[in-house]
């Protein structure tokens, strides 16, 4: 582990000299609360700009990232983000741009985000879009939220929320947020909608059904049509969590499944990299039906102008301030304009083909639950090596990291045990592919042979194995001079 910047430099030294304040002529802390103020002098380093240069571009080497190294991350789609999408959307014009600013200055802007909505309705078939949501799961409960009102808009007694047990944890969040009761439905055994299930458990009180299609173990529902009847006959919605649009663009879209409202995790699905913390983007899709419960404002064109269009008596209001996270928007756009429609098709096309080599070239090592064709990613089980030798799925992705591979998703979905859930995503190549299924094969041969390096994994990075109960409850990311340093192994 290398020093803390805290823990370098000598006394004197400097990078930057900076000329002696004139003394003020009153006190001009008089006016700063007492708590804002320091009590002492803090001891900070003295370092030369070549130390700090050094130490943080040392630091960014320890960084594993998509532009680094294979990052198979399931459900996360943790795909290439091509760099023009940076570049361009680092423009003076769109970084500058203020949400105040008169309509009549950002014409230009307002063009993007009408021109991604009438792009985004044409991929999934839905009829308008709001960008407000900043991220899935808010564009998630956004979505609930409408569903709510609509239903409430035409007194239908509406209690509980149907979803399946294969469903993103942020489903029954987003639902039991909004008030209602969920019911969770198994699967059967192909790890699809149990339909008997569904018919067991959909009555008049039900007020959608929420899926993701292809589901969490990466197949396509194919009775998906006949579970949106089943809804529709009794009343409920049909909620289509977006997650995993990176493998039907082009190929088919929510609305032909009938669904009534979907979000996009548009800074997934649409290039920008899922990780990291920076900013997402949640847009929320609707049918003709519940247009009018939109977040307001949507942008709309009227005599050759853009404008914000708030006219929406029964809009939801507003889910965030202003009209959501700009900059991912013109990124997406860049994106689709990159590749066009048949480059979409291609994207999924080529996720679903990578996603059944990798299921296919690693089944006989490691358990495959659903032996079918896959959509964009595939879901292994660990449990064979954790009964045989007592290795876990947590053990099998520290020791990828060992190998230069980013660990795929663990222990999810909750159905498999010991969850190995892999998506290549359609931008690497087969030699990564090829270069991963040896690393798998490695691993499964280590796990027979010699079990306890998987279980003392990783070797080669900075920090071994974290105390990651300890790191979540006990979370502390400030330097204090008089704490001494602990990284908590």
């Amino acid at each position: 582990m290398s020093n803390l910047i805290f823990e370098k430099g000598n006394f004197g030294r400097e990078g930057v000299s900076v000329p002696a304040a004139a003394k003020p002529k009153k006190d001009i802390y008089s006016s700063i609360p007492d708590t804002f103020l320091a009590k002492k002098n803090y001891d900070f380093p003295y370092l030369s700009e070549l130390d700090v240069i050094r130490h943080y571009v040392n630091l960014s080497r320890l960084n594993f990232s998509i532009d680094t190294n294979f990052y198979p991350l399931g459900s996360c789609t943790m795909k290439y983000n091509p760099k023009i999408n940076e570049e361009l959307s680092s423009m003076k014009g769109f970084v500058n741009l203020h949400p105040y600013q008169d309509q009549e200055d950002i014409q230009g802007a307002l063009y993007i985000i009408h021109d991604l909505e009438k792009m985004l309705c044409e991929i999934t078939g839905m009829n308008r879009f709001s960008f407000q949501p900043s991220a899935g799961a808010h564009g998630e409960l956004t979505g609930m939220l409408m569903i709510r009102a609509y239903h409430c808009a035409k007194n239908n007694k509406k209690t509980k929320v149907i979803v399946p047990d294969s469903s993103h944890g942020t489903n029954p969040a987003s639902a039991a947020m909004c008030g209602y009761e969920i019911v969770q439905i198994k699967s059967n055994e192909n790890g699809l909608v149990d339909i008997s299930e569904l018919k067991k458990n959909i009555d008049k009180e039900t007020a959608a059904v929420m899926l993701t299609n292809p589901n969490t173990l990466g197949l396509f529902e194919e009775e998906i049509k006949e579970i949106a009847d089943i809804s529709h006959a009794k009343g409920a919605l049909l909620y289509y969590d977006g997650a995993n649009l990176n493998a039907l663009l082009g190929i088919t879209n929510p609305a032909l499944m009938g669904f009534d409202v979907m979000h996009i995790n548009l800074h997934k699905t649409f290039a920008t990299p899922h990780g990291g913390g920076g900013p997402g983007s949640g847009p929320v899709g609707v049918t003709k039906e519940l247009i009018e419960f939109l977040p307001v404002p949507l942008v709309d064109k009227k005599d050759n102008q853009f404008y914000f269009n708030y006219d929406f008596p029964r809009s939801i209001g507003k889910v965030k301030a202003f009209y959501g996270n700009f900059l991912v928007l013109v990124k997406a756009y860049i994106y689709i304009l990159s590749v066009g429609g048949l480059g979409l098709k291609e994207i999924s096309e080529n996720a679903v083909l990578n996603a059944n080599y990798l299921k296919e070239n690693l089944k006989k090592y490691f358990d495959l639950p659903y032996d079918k064709i896959c959509m964009h990613e595939t879901v292994f089980s660990a449990a064979r090596q954790k009964q045989e030798n007592d290795i876990s799925a947590l053990d099998i992705a520290k020791r990828l990291i060992d190998y230069g591979i980013h660990p795929p998703t663990v222990y999810f979905p909750l159905i498999v045990k010991e969850a190995l859930m892999i998506e290549p995503t359609e931008t690497e190549s087969k030699e990564t592919l090829d270069n991963f299924i040896e690393v798998m094969k490695k691993i499964y041969a280590e796990s027979k042979t010699n079990p306890q390096l998987l279980k003392e994994a990783p070797h080669n990075t900075p920090v071994r194995r974290l105390n990651e109960v300890k790191a979540a409850m006990d979370l502390d990311l400030r330097w204090n001079p008089q704490k001494p340093f602990d990284n908590h192994r």
